[in-house]
C-alpha cells in the first residue's frame, strides 16, 4: 500500500503470498460456525422458553445472538477484499468488476425475497416481509463492493467508514430519541415498509423492520470495517486485529453513554463493539486454524453458506406450514426431556439436533464436491 493507503501487489512476505488463492480457512471455518448459530437461534422448539444468550436483546445492549449477524457481515467484506483484490493484481478495473458485484447482490436480494415467499405459501397467516437477512447482505455487499473497487484506497475506507458512522449518530440523535417506534429509523421504516416490515401493528400503524432501510447505512460499515479486516490479514498483520479489536471496543463501551448499543436500529457504537469482537474473533481463528493446522470447526457450513441458510429456512416452512414442526417437538423432544423437567433445555435440544442434521448435510455436500453459490 502506498501512502494514500492504495492497494498495490509488492507482496514479497511468504506468508502474504499464500494467500493469493483468494481463501482463507478460517474465514471460511467462521462463517460457517455464525451460520450454525443462526440455525440455532432461529429454530428453538418452544420459543416460549428460550435463554436468553439465545435470544436477541429486547432493546437496547447486545447478547451473545446480537454479534452473528454483525460477524457474518464483517466476513463479507473480509471474503470481499480477499476475492476482489487478485483481480486487480491481474488487471481487472473497477468497470469490469462492477457487473459482478451488481448482478450476485441482486441475486443475494432476489433470495432473500423469494424464501418469504416461500414462507408466505408454506405457513397460513403469514405475512410477506420485503426485508431481511439475504435482503440486508446484498445491498450491504453491493454498496460496500462498489465502494471498494472505485476508491480502491484504504484510507479512503476509513475516512468514510467514520464519516458514514458519525453522520448516522447524527441522524439518529436529530429526531430526539432512541426508543422505539420515536427513532428515526422506525419512523421511516413505518412510512415506507408500513406492513411490509417484519412488525405491522394495524391499529396504530406502526411498523418495525430489524433489517430497516436506514439502518442499513450503518450495516454497510460492518462490511467495509471486514473489508480492512481482509487487507489486514493479506498483508501478514494479523497481529494488528487484536490491537483494533481492543480499541474499537473501548470506543464502542464509551460511545454507548450517550449512544446506546443497539441491534435494531444498529448503532454506531453496536457496529464498534460487533466489530470490534469480530476482529478479536478473526485474529484467534486465524492463529488456530491457518497457523497451528488446527481442525476447522464449521469448514462444511461455511463454503456452503447460502445453502445452508435457505434449506434450514425452507425446512423450517415446511415443518411449521405442515404442523410436523409442533408434532416432533411435543412427541418426541418432550417426553424424552420430561424427567429433566427443564423446558429451556428442552426447546434448545431441538434448535442443537435441527442444526446438527444440516451439519450433517452441508459435511456430505462439501466431500462430494458440491457447493450452491449466487
Amino acid at each position: 500500500m502506498n501512502q494514500d493507503g492504495q492497494v498495490y501487489l509488492a507482496h514479497s512476505h511468504a506468508q502474504v503470498a499464500s494467500l493469493n488463492n483468494q481463501r482463507l480457512t478460517s474465514i471460511d471455518a467462521l462463517r460457517g460456525l455464525t451460520v450454525a448459530a443462526m440455525l440455532l437461534v432461529n429454530n428453538a422448539g418452544d420459543w416460549n422458553y428460550v435463554y436468553s444468550w439465545l435470544s436477541h436483546s429486547s432493546w437496547h445492549g447486545a447478547s451473545p445472538a446480537d454479534f452473528i449477524f454483525p460477524f457474518f457481515l464483517v466476513i463479507v467484506g473480509v471474503s470481499l477484499y480477499l476475492a476482489l483484490t487478485p483481480k486487480f493484481e491481474k488487471g481487472l478495473n473497477a468497470r469490469q468488476l462492477a457487473p459482478t458485484i451488481i448482478w450476485r447482490a441482486c441475486k443475494i436480494f432476489a433470495l432473500g425475497v423469494a424464501l418469504h415467499l416461500v414462507a408466505v405459501a408454506l405457513i397460513p397467516d403469514r405475512q410477506f416481509r420485503l426485508m431481511g437477512v439475504l435482503q440486508r447482505i446484498g445491498l450491504c455487499f453491493l454498496v460496500a463492493g462498489l465502494l471498494f473497487i472505485y476508491l480502491r484506497s484504504l484510507k479512503q475506507l476509513w475516512y468514510l467508514i467514520v464519516a458514514i458512522l458519525l453522520s448516522y449518530w447524527y441522524l439518529l440523535a436529530s429526531a430526539g430519541s432512541y426508543q422505539a417506534h420515536l427513532n428515526l429509523v422506525d419512523q421511516i421504516d413505518t412510512r415506507i415498509l408500513g406492513s411490509l416490515a417484519y412488525h405491522f401493528d394495524v391499529q396504530s400503524g406502526l411498523a418495525q423492520e430489524p433489517e430497516g432501510i436506514l439502518s442499513t447505512l450503518s450495516a454497510i460499515v460492518s462490511v467495509l470495517l471486514g473489508i480492512q479486516a481482509g487487507a489486514i490479514l493479506r498483508r501478514g498483520l494479523a497481529s494488528n486485529l487484536l490491537l483494533l479489536g481492543l480499541v474499537m471496543c473501548a470506543c464502542a463501551y464509551l460511545w454507548s453513554f450517550v449512544l446506546p448499543i443497539n441491534k435494531h436500529l444498529w448503532t454506531s457504537s453496536f457496529v464498534l463493539w460487533t466489530t470490534g469482537f469480530a476482529y478479536l474473533i478473526i485474529w484467534l481463528m486465524h492463529q488456530l486454524v491457518d497457523r497451528l493446522k488446527l481442525p476447522a470447526i464449521g469448514l462444511s457450513f461455511g463454503v456452503n453458506a447460502i445453502a445452508a441458510y435457505a434449506g434450514s429456512w425452507v425446512a423450517t416452512c415446511v415443518l411449521a406450514g405442515t404442523g410436523w414442526m409442533d408434532k416432533i417437538y411435543s412427541g418426541l423432544f418432550v417426553p424424552i426431556f420430561s424427567p429433566i423437567n427443564n423446558p429451556y433445555l428442552t426447546s434448545l435440544a431441538f434448535a442443537i439436533v435441527f442444526t446438527a442434521i444440516f451439519a450433517v448435510l452441508m459435511l456430505i455436500l462439501r466431500k462430494i464436491g458440491w457447493r450452491f453459490s449466487v
